[in-house]
């Protein structure tokens, strides 16, 4: 049987391409791997917090989990953070937080921040990146109990979670997030 030259640099090709491929992916994924561990960390620490969460977690169409977002401001203010979406309990994307916030504050903050939808519409909303938080948009911190009394707003409910830090602040500012599938 005889050999051809052409088919085993192909083949030699096509092997290598797919091992490049694949490091790669790797490599992109080890800090996704991370956040994902952060916000099983975050949930776990949010029921720990409130235990009535597990019901609106159940009920919830999807949530996002923000494990780590830092905020720090001298006048003008900014935070960001990354996190993983989650549509009726399954991991879908990830999302990156921005916000700017302008008055008066002074300090620096470290928070965890949830954020339920209550439909499927009010998720797609998100995932096409069309859902930003005004200086309006209310969260609820996440104590004992706070679940009982929180609402959806146009079919979202935000928690937050101080973790560390101190901060004055009156001002104003938003939230804007961007959304992308795994």
């Amino acid at each position: 049987m005889k050999k051809y030259p052409s088919i085993k640099l192909a083949q030699s090709i096509l092997v290598f391409s797919t091992l490049l491929t694949a490091n790669a992916v790797i490599a992109q994924t080890d800090k996704e791997k991370k956040i994902i561990v952060d916000c099983d960390t975050a949930k776990a620490e949010f029921l720990r917090t409130d235990p009535s969460l597990k019901n609106v977690f159940a009920k919830a169409y999807g949530y996002l989990i923000l494990p780590n977002v830092g905020k720090g401001a001298v006048g003008i203010g900014g935070a960001s953070g990354n996190g993983a979406v989650y549509e009726q309990g399954r991991l879908v994307g990830k999302a990156k937080m921005s916000q700017v916030t302008v008055g008066f504050q002074l300090g620096g903050q470290a928070y965890r921040e949830l954020i339920f939808f209550e439909t499927k519409t009010a998720l797609d909303h998100f995932k096409a990146n069309k859902v930003e938080f005004s200086a309006q948009a209310s969260a609820v911190a996440a104590t004992a109990g706070a679940s009982a009394n929180a609402k959806y707003t146009d079919g979202i409910m935000i928690y937050t979670q101080q973790k560390g830090g101190l901060m004055y602040e009156a001002s104003v500012g938003g939230q804007k997030f961007k959304y992308a599938a795994f």
